[in-house]
């Protein structure tokens, strides 16, 4: 058999092999479609390749979205050719640019460094392209700033090299590169740094000395390094330079000294932090005074240059992107200084002096960008969706006016409450009106006299001081308040900056400009000054509570507040809340996150939502009777239906004090006749709480051709349509004729008698809790009555001439997995609107301020926890002794004892004097101090298997067990689980602890996802808990893989089984004793008969034993007897397994001995007594309670002591929880990195807060959560966001977990890792820095001594690892049939060739998972398998075909991987997805790619080294004379009979090398006497016949041992490719395959050369297997029923 290469022979002789089809180019056609534009992705002719068939994956998901035109090639990342092909690459190849893969000739500092090349590059690449992103993203990919840039930058480097560093930092950062500032802001670098950081001050005020000059756009991007700096603070290198901005100094800017004393009056402290600047400053140098002086005047002049642009903007008219893109970018960075507490301190007195708030509002550009968000849709012009509209600038200053007025103390940060901010909002206001009264009491007499609440509105100030008769009253009133009352730049330095900074203004719109500012400082403009500082504002929460829950359409297809998807950079901002590291409040982080949260939820919405309404296809019909509705429907949809009749049936009146409805009630009704009975039962699954959507389609007529033609080019003329994107929301609203959107809650469904279909009553009895049948819905018509929003309906009823709820027409369902945003939201509100108590000792760490190790658990003081019965932690003393490795372990006693330990820890340990030291594996120990270790005694349970407790059989490692230590004590417990590292196996023992140790406390545990909830509670389980504590809420209890129900209706079902058989057992009890009665005939009478007569029969036996207690010695053997005759339950125990009870006593002990033993027997069984009748008085509530609700509730409340739930679940159920009154002291989140910041939140507050016994706080409510244990990787996948802008821009995926390890709070890591083996595990290890391996990792040798999975290699590969390159197949790599949908069709039949490989080897195809980095590879790969091998039962499906992103948290043996991309890196560039990828093996992994697109990606480099300087990487490297089935003891049916001939064949050449022809000889006779005699012995068979079968086991044997001799181990260290053949020096676990003096075609080692090579060598080894069935079916002997032979 040639192993060496596919078969030359084209020959048709020979057995005919099925055809699997590789290759073919007619199924090539099946698989890939070449018609989607993109062409040949390396310009190579594609005339000869068949024209192809649309593959039916991409098309069925295939939409008519129209093309984005010339702009969205301006955003795309530049290609892999065109990196090629570009100038940059060739300098950066030629001077910095460095690569991994060897062959490349380019190295790294090559070429001299040159400044005229940064000045080049920068004239004719950058500033020549006008700053194309693809320009900027290509400099950065080639390594320009790491390699060039900032190696080579000094003080004196020129504007455009600053420029330079500053757009590649940007461009890091709007890329989302995991840390930019790496390697720039270090503390090794620390001075140059802040070298480079003073000259981007200095650029952005124009102060520089160079004959370059900077344009606005210049200084936007400085403007965006400056706001990607204070985002940045975590970084105290960045940190340092940032505060020196902000500082008390800045109070230097302030109009006058009065302003200041005033701020000081307020706070003593101010004033002494004042003093302390300013002794700072008078003891600097001159140097250091003039950059002081400038550090603190700078934002001033950057306010004052801010106004220089913005009044340069018109409110109509044309205006410069430029300008409009820079006051938005400015707004922006004011936004972020406010919303943190250090930044905003004293910055917000400098922007309410300067009068930020109230110039911008006042601008030409607010003016412009409110016209334009007041347009209706249908007239909507181009502006909206431009950078001059001035739209976002609009949006944005509301948001700056919130933060600038928020209701927290700027200087003790502390956050105002209600009754607080309305007492200084009255002290205020009578302030104003003394003053007004005192010193201008002739104009402002009636102001002065009026009651407060009829002055502080703004209609009111308006007209008391608007109609004052002297102007100059109010400008006198402003400045004895230190209010501004005049512009900070005269009108000559404004046009004087305006000339400098080459801005222009078009002379259209200059004296409209100009009439604009001229109004600045007038009397309206000083009353709304007036107003914004004096006047009563509305509480956010009240605006909240009037704002609709639910979107609409304006929400919906509104661009400017979320951009488009498909088209978004991340280079413009956006009117949207960010999160960053620290927040003002609880309510400001709340607010945020609803925001955010609502603006996802609007996102997915509107792609259902226009995917519905492109199916249902409307269109104008005027042969409809009624001219409200004349739209028809020419598709239909799944998941929508029009409408038949909508009535609304009740409008609640408005409650006290509102203005809105308190209900809107409204029946709708609809046909699904139309529908198969599947999606007619989808629809009849709609349940209370479900929310749909109402859709109007009101669908334009079509227009003749001439007055079409007319109407379009007067929209032209008006600049309406103009060069309108059909992406846009506008758009799609007017091109289908969308005009309203409206959601509802369904309330009910009801019948055709008009009444409501009660589902939920008749789907449990109440009696007995057993399901019933629902009942079912007959018909074709559907009626749902549903709830509107009140607050929306408030507004519809306002709108004039609009009749909305008449006009709507179709009723849109969505998924139920993505349709629970309402519930979610309404959590957020609820806690916005009640006491969100966080737990004060967690409160500032939450917020981010003050010492991030505060809520450690060493540093609770009195609240640590010193003594903690670990249990079965530990296995050993050993075990215990090196587990604290730092620490002296001491037995209490002396003596070393078994487990369980009760360990000690010192005081000083918890006294936050003792941060701790670095111990082995990074683990943050104490200092050395004695640990006291106690064990006891587990007592006898009871003789039944029940009885024995579970033991943890997990030896823990030192980390780990640190992790156990601080998860049981009170605090925060940040746990770091690199991949295989056992997170679950801790979790589980920390809660394992805190059941044992806190028997009166709950455990609450959260998940992301159900899988990994299940999972954790399979492993909770397995460990000494009771099953009657543990509740698991929501769906996907059915993966968990133990038997027995665990959701709320599970175990009450459970418990009432329980309670039956517990009963049962009561009344053997009394049978046993002899007393009659019906005691198990409930709970109640069991609790009689257990106090009356089963403690009475237990205290006369107790006597007995405390006399044998008191002196053992003395008891004879009489008494020993009577022991054990006087047991008064033994009736009751005799079904007990172990026989008799009390065993015969052991002549060998003595009789004190015996007694000891019998007592703890008889202590032992009546604990099992015991334990039954407690059991059965925690289920008395049971019988008691009659429903099954409250059953559950009371299980929920009372009984549960371990609650697990998911994060959504925890969401959408708070209200429901707490009202209940659920309560939990502690809280274990696992995946706490892949959970959204408000999911991770909620839980914490999923109980009401409970009165405090404390003297300095009173009665104030505080929570009772005492723990809080975050478990996850901040290294992997963060949390899912489908909008682009949310995650990118918002940083919306940024989770709680890795916001703290952001912050600094102490982390435990754990260190070593228990998954894949060695080499795989370096692929991942660089990212974690000390991990390491366990023993049976490292070693690879079993408990045995034998080598372990880990040490044997994978037969048939060459390498446990390998990346092989794939390029161009077929003439094309990637292609995308429809946006974000990428898929490789050359990849795709690579893996899944190399899948078919390995089963015909013998891998388990359960084994195998087949993994990619986009949806749609893994579609395609689904139809290569389906198509090439899932149909042949030797082959079937691998074990998962997933993408990467779905397969975090699992694993698999082996893992073959592919890339896709061959253009651009594309989201890979993500090192957490690339850590996900690489760590998900255990065995082996395989990599399919472009290599060397990967290669040169600076982030991917510490990974591909890895792969390609070690192993080859240009071809997959095979040795096929292996068998994986060899590792098998037992082979059984056709496959093992091929796998043995196949193994058999093969060994030869493993063995020798060579095949030696008598052995062969030797071996086929063998063989076929083993066919025909099918291995039995006959017993009439000759003495011939039964030694050849003898023969036959005795060479089969030693086939098997001879494999397992020279079966390969992974080496002990580095396998390097190219020494792999020399084994001189190299120590091996085992002997390798390949003998040194062998070649690799006697070895049968060889490179697949590319796809078509592997299809090939697939096929012919599956001919050879048809081959060898058809003659071993032709040698079968054939027996008759007698079992002789024909």
């Amino acid at each position: 058999m040639n192993r060496n290469g596919p078969s030359q022979n084209t020959g048709d002789g020979g057995a005919t092999a099925m055809d699997l089809g590789f290759f073919e180019p007619a199924v090539e056609r099946m698989i890939i479609d070449t018609e989607d534009g993109l062409g040949n992705l390396d310009g190579n002719s594609t005339a000869d390749i068949p024209p192809p068939v649309q593959h039916k994956t991409a098309a069925s998901r295939a939409t008519d979205d129209e093309q984005f035109g010339d702009r969205i090639e301006d955003i795309r990342a530049p290609t892999f050719v065109e990196l090629e092909k570009d100038t940059i690459t060739e300098i950066a190849r030629s001077i910095w640019q460095t690569s991994s893969i060897a062959e490349t000739p380019r190295k790294g500092g090559a070429g001299k460094f040159d400044r005229k090349i940064v000045e080049q590059i920068w004239d004719e690449e950058l500033e020549g392209n006008q700053f194309s992103l693809r320009k900027i993203m290509l400099l950065e990919f080639s390594q320009y700033l790491e390699n060039y840039l900032w190696p080579n930058f000094t003080e004196d480097s020129s504007v455009a090299y600053v420029l330079s560093i500053v757009l590649m930092i940007n461009e890091k950062i709007r890329q989302r590169t995991l840390d930019p500032w790496s390697g720039l802001a270090v503390p090794e670098q620390k001075a140059k740094f802040s070298s480079f950081f003073f000259r981007v001050l200095k650029l952005l005020i124009g102060d520089y000395d160079d004959q370059r000059k900077l344009t606005l756009k210049n200084r936007r991007f400085l403007l965006i390094f400056l706001i990607h700096a204070f985002q940045s603070l975590e970084n105290v290198v960045i940190r340092e330079e940032c505060m020196k901005l902000v500082g008390i100094s800045i109070w230097h800017g302030l109009i006058s000294v009065d302003r200041r004393e005033m701020e000081f009056e307020r706070d003593g402290k101010i004033f002494e932090a004042w003093a302390r600047a300013e002794k700072r400053f008078a003891k600097r140098d001159d140097k250091a005074k003039e950059r002081s002086a400038f550090e603190r005047s700078f934002f001033s002049k950057m306010i004052k240059s801010y106004y220089t642009i913005l009044f340069s903007i018109s409110g109509s008219g044309p205006a410069s992107s430029d300008t409009v893109l820079y006051c938005e970018r400015f707004i922006e960075l004011v936004i972020d200084l406010l919303s943190q507490l250090p930044t905003r301190r004293f910055f917000n007195t400098l922007v309410d002096d300067h009068l930020l708030v109230d110039i911008s509002f006042s601008s030409g550009l607010a003016e412009r960008g409110r016209n334009a968000l007041s347009r209706p849709y249908d007239e909507l012009a181009v502006e909206n969706n431009t950078n001059s509209s001035g739209a976002a600038f609009f949006n944005m200053l509301f948001t700056l006016e919130f933060y600038a007025r928020f209701e927290i103390s700027d200087t003790t940060g502390e956050a105002l409450k209600s009754d607080e901010i309305l007492h200084e909002h009255y002290l205020k206001v009578r302030r104003l009106q003394k003053l007004a009264f005192v010193k201008y009491r002739d104009d402002l007499e009636d102001f002065a006299l009026a009651n407060v609440g009829n002055v502080d509105s703004i209609e009111s100030m308006r007209r008391y001081l608007g109609d004052v008769k002297r102007p100059e009253v109010l400008i006198s009133l402003c400045k004895d308040l230190n209010i501004r009352t005049s512009s900070l730049l005269s009108r000559y330095e404004i046009a004087e900056e305006q000339q400098r900074w080459e801005i222009s203004i078009d002379p259209e719109t200059r004296n409209v400009t100009a009439e604009q500012n001229s109004k600045l400082f007038g009397t309206d403009f000083l009353v709304d000054v007036l107003f914004r500082r004096y006047g009563r504002r509305a509480r956010q929460i009240d605006q909240i509570n009037a704002t609709p829950i639910y979107p609409n359409e304006e929400e919906l297809f509104n661009d400017t507040i979320a951009a488009d998807s498909k088209n978004f950079t991340n280079s413009h901002c956006l009117p949207i809340p960010k999160l960053n590291l620290q927040f003002l409040t609880v309510h400001d982080y709340l607010l945020r996150n609803y925001n955010l949260y609502r603006l996802e939820s609007i996102y997915s919405i509107r792609q259902d939502l226009e995917d519905v309404v492109r199916r249902l296809a409307p269109r104008y019909n005027p042969e409809h009777q009624t001219v409200e509705n004349r739209t028809a429907f020419d598709g239909w949809a799944r998941m929508a239906v029009p409408i038949d009749k909508l009535e609304i049936v009740q409008i609640g009146a408005p409650k006290l004090g509102d203005s809105k409805p308190s209900s809107v009630l409204a029946d709708v009704s609809f046909s699904v006749g139309s529908y198969t009975d599947s999606i007619r039962a989808e629809w009849d699954s709609l349940r209370p709480h479900d929310v749909v959507f109402l859709l109007s389609l009101q669908a334009a007529p079509d227009l003749p051709g001439w007055a079409e033609h007319q109407l379009m080019q007067e929209k032209l003329a008006r600049g309406i349509l103009r060069n309108e994107e059909p992406t846009s929301g506008q758009a799609f609203r007017r091109k289908w004729g969308l005009r309203y959107v409206r959601a509802c809650e369904v309330i009910d469904k009801l019948g055709d008698d008009g009444r409501a279909i009660e589902e939920s009553k008749l789907m449990v009895s109440v009696e007995d809790g057993t399901a019933m049948e629902a009942p079912r819905i007959v018909g074709k018509r559907r009626t749902l009555r549903v709830a509107f929003d009140t607050n929306q309906y408030a507004l519809d009823t306002r709108l004039e001439g609009a009749d909305v709820y008449g006009t709507l027409n179709v009723i849109m369902r969505r998924k139920p997995a993505e349709n629970n945003f309402k519930a979610v939201l309404e959590s957020i509100r609820d806690l916005m609107q009640s006491e969100a108590v966080v737990p004060s000792w967690l409160q500032d760490v939450f917020l981010g301020y003050g010492d991030p190790a505060s809520a450690n658990f060493r540093r609770m003081g009195r609240n640590a926890v010193t003594k903690i019965d670990f249990r079965d932690t530990f296995l050993d003393w050993e075990h215990l002794v090196q587990s604290f490795p730092n620490q002296n372990i001491v037995a209490k006693d002396g003596k070393t004892a078994p487990p369980p330990y009760l360990l000690t820890f010192p005081n000083s340990m918890f006294d936050g004097s003792n941060e701790g030291v670095k111990g082995k594996g990074g683990v943050k120990l104490a200092v050395e101090e004695q640990i006291i270790a106690e064990t006891y005694k587990v007592g006898y349970m009871g003789p039944y298997p029940e009885d024995v407790p579970k033991r943890n059989t997990i030896r823990f490692t030192p980390a780990q067990v640190e992790a156990i230590h601080a998860g049981t004590s009170p605090g925060l417990t940040m746990i770091v689980g690199p991949p295989g590292t056992g997170k679950t196996d801790v979790a589980v023992q920390i809660i394992a602890n805190l059941y044992h140790n806190f028997p009166r406390e709950q455990v609450l545990i959260v998940t992301h996802s159900n899988q990994a909830l299940n999972q954790l509670f399979e492993k909770i389980l397995n460990l000494d808990i009771d099953p009657r504590h543990l509740l698991r809420l929501g769906h996907g209890e059915e993966g968990i893989e133990v038997e027995g129900s665990w959701g709320k209706y599970g175990r009450v079902n459970s418990f009432l089984e329980k309670r039956i058989q517990l009963l049962w057992e009561v009344d053997r009890l009394a049978a046993s004793l002899s007393v009659p009665g019906a005691h198990g005939n409930s709970c109640e009478t069991a609790g009689y008969f257990y106090t009356y007569h089963v403690q009475g029969a237990w205290e006369q036996y107790e006597h007995l034993l405390r006399k044998a207690k008191e002196n053992p010695s003395n008891i004879g053997e009489e008494d020993c007897a009577k022991l054990v005759s006087s047991f008064p339950f033994a009736a009751f125990f005799a079904n007990a397994p172990q026989q008799p009870l009390f065993p015969p006593r052991d002549t060998k002990r003595t009789v004190g001995e015996s007694v000891l033993s019998y007592i703890e027997i008889a202590e032992g069984c009546y604990r099992h007594v015991e334990k039954v009748f407690s059991q059965l008085e925690e289920m008395r509530a049971f019988e008691l309670l009659r429903t099954h609700a409250d059953r559950s509730n009371y299980l929920l409340v009372k009984e549960a002591r371990i609650v697990a739930l998911t994060c959504t679940h925890a969401a959408l159920k708070r209200r429901e929880l707490v009202r209940l009154g659920f309560r939990y002291d502690s809280i274990v989140m696992e995946e706490a990195a892949q959970i959204l910041e408000v999911e991770t939140f909620i839980p914490l507050l999923l109980q009401a807060p409970v009165p405090a016994d404390d003297k300095k706080t009173g009665n104030a409510p505080v929570s009772r959560l005492k723990r809080v244990v975050l478990i996850g990787d901040h290294h992997q996948l963060p949390p899912v966001v489908q909008q682009p802008a949310l995650q990118r821009y918002a940083n919306m995926e940024q989770s709680l977990f890795s916001r703290f390890v952001r912050l600094g709070v102490p982390t435990v890591q754990l260190d070593r890792q228990g998954r894949s083996r060695k080499s795989l595990a370096e692929l991942f290890r660089w990212k974690y820095g000390n991990l390491g391996d366990l023993d049976v990792i490292g070693q690879g040798i079993s408990t045995t001594g034998r080598p372990s999975e880990y040490g044997l290699a994978n037969p048939g590969f060459a390498f446990d690892y390998q990346v092989v390159n794939v390029d161009g197949f077929m003439g094309k790599g990637e292609h995308e049939p429809i946006h974000h949908f990428i898929q490789n069709l050359g990849e795709a039949e690579y893996v899944v060739a190399v899948f078919m490989y390995m089963r015909l080897l013998g891998y388990p195809a359960e084994r195998i998972a087949i993994l990619t980095t986009y949806n749609g590879q893994k579609e395609l790969i689904n139809d290569v398998v389906t198509k090439r091998c899932a149909w042949h039962p030797l082959f079937g499906k691998p074990g998962k075909i997933s993408t990467v992103d779905k397969f975090q948290g699992q694993q698999a043996d082996y893992v073959l991987l592919s890339l896709v991309r061959t253009k651009t890196v594309g989201h890979l560039r993500d090192v957490r997805r690339l850590i996900v990828a690489m760590s998900r093996a255990r065995l082996g992994l395989y990599i399919f790619c472009r290599v060397k697109l990967f290669a040169d990606c600076v982030e991917l480099r510490p990974v591909f080294e890895r792969l390609v300087e070690k192993r080859p990487w240009e071809h997959l490297w095979v040795r096929p004379n292996e068998m994986y089935a060899a590792r098998q003891t037992v082979l059984e049916g056709e496959e093992g009979e091929w796998m043995r001939h196949y193994l058999d064949t093969g060994l030869e050449c493993v063995s020798d090398g060579k095949a030696d022809d008598k052995r062969g000889q030797k071996r086929r006779g063998v063989q076929k006497a083993a066919a025909k005699g099918k291995r039995q012995k006959s017993k009439r068979g000759s003495a011939t016949a039964n030694d050849q079968d003898d023969d036959v086991e005795e060479e089969e044997e030693k086939g098997l041992k001879r494999y397992e001799r020279f079966a390969r181990v992974v080496e002990d260290g580095t396998n390097d490719w190219e020494t792999s053949t020399d084994m001189v020096g190299k120590k091996r676990l085992w002997r390798v395959i390949k003998r040194p003096e062998e070649t690799d075609e006697e070895a049968g080692v060889f490179g697949i050369e590319g796809v078509e090579h592997m299809g090939a060598f697939v096929q012919q080894m599956m001919e050879e297997h048809v081959e060898w069935l058809k003659n071993r079916d032709m040698e079968q002997p054939k027996t008759g029923v007698e079992g002789t032979e024909e």
